[in-house]
């Protein structure tokens, strides 16, 4: 799967901006073969969403899978005279990993993040004392324009045993869910809706329409997790390569007990290593979907991460491998959820 996950990770995708990285996923499904089975189809929503629809063989249920595509990034607000750009954030953006960083636009500009002299070096800046070096003479010169959007400009790497880029949160997600449709025999009584979902960093927006539009008997989400395996971190029962967290809680939802037995007894059951996850702050899609219309039962899969939300997030791949294998098993028979 490394190779999937450097493609999906190499894309341009801030929220709003998902276009690249959709047109990826969706030459994969092709190439894939899934949609050569009966009744599959592939479609994108009103607001960008991609649901492919594998249909099972009768008498299953209605299950919506979501991982989203996008990733955090910054928007420009303003080009002064001397072609130095000013920004805004697009998602969960921490400024202490900024200064010195790179961005990298549509069109392929880059550009160098810069600090402003403090006057209290000690203090956490705001956004506001950042400014983008484009390497402009002037203004003329600027090539992007107020609202361009760019995403954090990284190469990804294979580091020991482990793989590291911007943007793992969530194209790792998008990378089980494709392995997903792979694997997935079709011998499965269920309608599978999996949905590869736009503008989770900013609100959940994707997830919430497609939710709405998929309208499922059961949900899950596929997206990352902290760890608690770095030194003085914040204590969390989370390590990489200790296999894929089935979630208990975050800081948006709790999960559907039902789902959480289910994904538990599926793990034990085929002998895949698995945690249990309890995430203080953050949720996922699983959040707007699971309060979608009449609600849904919901719960997520999730990858363990270090180092979520900046220009190195690190995965385990076999952590990555499990994940999909958990969700092909849970899906390969029926689904029991009390």
């Amino acid at each position: 799967m490394t190779d999937i996950i450097r493609k999906l990770c190499e894309c341009h995708g801030p929220s709003g901006s998902e276009g690249a990285v959709r047109d990826l996923v969706r030459r994969e499904v092709e190439a894939s073969g899934v949609l050569k089975r009966k009744g599959c189809h592939v479609d994108v929503d009103a607001l960008g969403n991609l649901v492919v629809l594998l249909k099972g063989t009768g008498g299953g249920k209605r299950v919506m899978l979501a991982a989203h595509m996008d990733e955090i990034g910054i928007v420009v607000s303003h080009v002064d005279a001397k072609g130095f750009l000013r920004f805004s954030n697009i998602g969960g953006i921490r400024p202490l990993n900024l200064s010195g960083g790179r961005v990298r636009f549509a069109d392929g500009t880059v550009g160098v993040i810069g600090l402003e002299k403090l006057d209290e070096p000690g203090k956490v800046p705001g956004l506001e004392r950042f400014y983008l070096d484009v390497g402009a003479a002037d203004k003329a010169s600027v090539k992007v324009k107020v609202g361009d959007t760019a995403g954090f400009f990284r190469p990804f790497e294979e580091v020991g045993s482990r793989l590291v880029s911007k943007a793992m949160d969530d194209r790792v997600g998008c990378a089980v869910l494709l392995q997903v449709l792979r694997d997935l025999p079709a011998t499965t009584p269920h309608d599978v809706h999996a949905v590869f979902t736009v503008q989770e960093e900013v609100g959940l927006r994707g997830a919430t329409t497609s939710g709405y539009g998929v309208d499922p008997e059961v949900a899950i989400a596929i997206d990352v997790t902290g760890t608690g395996d770095t030194p003085e971190c914040f204590p969390m029962a989370m390590d990489l390569g200790r296999g894929p967290a089935i979630k208990v809680r975050d800081g948006g939802m709790l999960a559907h007990v039902g789902v959480k037995d289910w994904l538990v007894r599926t793990a034990e059951s085929a002998g895949i290593p698995y945690q249990l996850e309890v995430l203080e702050s953050g949720t996922t899609d699983g959040r707007a979907i699971q309060t979608s219309r009449a609600g849904v039962p919901t719960g997520c899969v999730s990858v363990p991460t270090r180092y979520i939300h900046t220009p190195s997030e690190m995965v385990d791949p076999v952590d990555v491998k499990n994940c999909a294998r958990l969700i092909v098993a849970a899906l390969s028979g029926p689904i029991s959820i009390g």
